[in-house]
């Protein structure tokens, strides 16, 4: 039995100002100092501060041999006074048998898009780990790629966009049928993100810039992809 937390699927994707900022915060502390799981992705906002948490989370042993889990979140902020996002994968293969090992993937892809003059200040933290406990010959994957967007002016994806993120969304989906080695997981994943950065690095063609004596004149609209693998 697969016990994944529910899908993230397109309808779901985008998080913009839940109102959720009290229970974010508390969230990313808790995550940040105890490495806990989180219930499911969260964002939102607390006083003009943004905060987004995501998190995939897959646990192989004897009784679930293959486990997989994905997250792919697009969280779009305005002007914020601060920002935080935190992205983690995490994989664990527990006491499966070299003459049965087990195979656990979690992939975690965060977007996080900010304006203003703090968007140059967010504070970012993008992690993975990977974990073999007494599992001989398990195969154990884990990858957290996180996409920070910084525009001078309020920006939003175009719906061109969203479509391609979405189609690179059921691509990295798929690869939980996938039986291929974790080699070649971990290829397809980073080919996965730099279609993704692309897509990014794309709309930022046309976003909004400041320009004449406004002080964020010299903000060139960019972004920044982090890449944690185990």
């Amino acid at each position: 039995m697969n016990h994944r937390k529910p899908s993230t699927r397109r309808r779901s994707r985008s998080a913009v100002g839940l109102g959720l900022g009290v229970a974010a915060s508390a969230t990313l502390s808790l995550v940040a100092a105890t490495g806990a799981a989180a219930a499911g992705p969260v964002a939102g906002r607390s006083g003009g501060a943004a905060i987004a948490v995501d998190l995939a989370q897959a646990r192989a042993d004897r009784t679930r041999v293959n486990q997989f889990d994905e997250s792919f979140r697009i969280h779009e902020y305005g002007p914020s006074v601060a920002v935080s996002a935190y992205n983690r994968a995490v994989a664990q293969s527990v006491g499966c048998s070299v003459h049965a090992p087990c195979r656990s993937v979690a992939l975690s892809f965060q977007i996080v898009t900010t304006a203003g003059s703090n968007a140059r200040l967010i504070n970012a933290t993008n992690l993975s780990q990977a974990v073999n406990e007494h599992c001989p010959g398990c195969q154990t994957f884990s990858g957290a790629y996180q996409f920070v967007v910084a525009t001078p002016r309020a920006f939003t994806l175009g719906s061109a966009a969203r479509r391609e993120l979405a189609v690179i969304e059921d691509q990295v989906e798929a690869l939980k049928t996938s039986r291929v080695p974790v080699a070649e997981v971990t290829r397809q994943a980073d080919v996965l993100a730099r279609r993704v950065k692309a897509v990014l690095d794309g709309e930022m063609a046309r976003a909004p810039r400041a320009t004449g004596s406004d002080p964020l004149a010299d903000f060139v609209p960019h972004v920044t992809m982090y890449r944690h693998v185990r």
